[in-house]
């Protein structure tokens, strides 16, 4: 009988007494041999072009095969490992390298890896955590820069311990306005009461305005300007103008005659309608204030 997933079949009286890899004589995945190697399951890490396919394709990141692990060597204590695998579409070679210095992995046979800018760079750049990875001679430089790496913990110190303060500070502060909560939110809510009610005030008096104009059209609130400006202007008394109309008036005036006093002509509506602007004119007078600037 056949397993699940097995893959090799295994005739029913030697079932339970040999597996499928040994009645056909091969090596189970994954199995260490006597020169070291091993096949395991590998996934390109980055796309890669294969060079023996004409013109030459692009392998897919995540693509998965059966590759051949060997160690190739150290770094330091890190092992190095190859892994050897073969393009099924084409059936070439692509040897993958692992480089434990920058973290990374680097094609040395068979392809080329995909350029993906100035982010992969960053990222190779960079460790796990964000913690850039650094060179030898990097590691030599900032050992011999002792001064200046002294002030830089300096000023780091000289930070934490203001940011401190500070978060010290606003502790305090929201312990002192709300040791008593019953204190402070009486305070707020009388603020808001007041505000409300001068702002029921404001409303009220603004649409007495619109109903004294007969108008809908919403008002904008009074500013220091316009107050300035309204008190800059007086209005003249109508009994004085009436007097001195009176008095500058004559007093037998020639009445027209009844053939043109049917209809009023047209330079009569112009008179009255000049003689009711200088009425105006003369009634409301703007003073000016020559400290104001307008």
């Amino acid at each position: 009988m056949q397993g699940f997933n097995m893959g090799r079949y295994v005739p029913p009286d030697l079932e339970g007494t040999a597996s499928g890899n040994n009645i056909h004589k091969k090596r189970a995945p994954g199995t260490l041999r006597k020169d070291g190697t091993q096949t395991v399951r590998f996934e390109m890490p980055y796309a890669v072009f294969c060079h023996t396919c004409k013109p030459a394709q692009i392998i897919g990141q995540g693509v998965r095969f059966n590759a051949v692990k060997t160690k190739v060597g150290n770094y330091f204590s890190t092992p190095i490992w190859q892994f050897k695998l073969k393009h099924t579409a084409c059936g070439g070679a692509i040897e993958i390298t692992t480089d434990p210095k920058n973290t990374a992995y680097i094609v040395t046979k068979g392809g080329k890896a995909r350029d993906y800018g100035d982010h992969d760079d960053r990222a190779r750049k960079e460790g796990e955590g964000g913690v850039p990875i650094l060179t030898a001679e990097e590691r030599e430089r900032r050992r011999d820069d002792a001064f200046a790496q002294l002030e830089g913990k300096v000023d780091e110190k000289q930070a934490v311990k203001d940011n401190s303060k500070r978060i010290e500070e606003l502790y305090r502060s929201g312990e002192r306005d709300w040791d008593d909560p019953w204190t402070a939110n009486k305070r707020m809510r009388t603020s808001f009461r007041h505000e409300r009610k001068a702002r029921k005030r404001e409303d009220d008096a603004t649409e007495a305005l619109k109903a004294r104009l007969g108008t809908d059209n919403d008002l904008l609130p009074g500013t220091e300007e316009d107050a300035t400006r309204a008190k800059l202007v007086t209005f003249g008394d109508v009994e004085s103008e009436a007097r001195s109309n009176a008095a500058n008036k004559a007093l037998f005036e020639k009445r027209p005659s009844s053939s043109h006093s049917s209809a009023p002509s047209k330079v009569a509506k112009e008179t009255r309608k000049d003689a009711l602007r200088r009425q105006l004119v003369g009634n409301t007078r703007a003073t000016l204030d020559p400290f104001a600037d307008f």
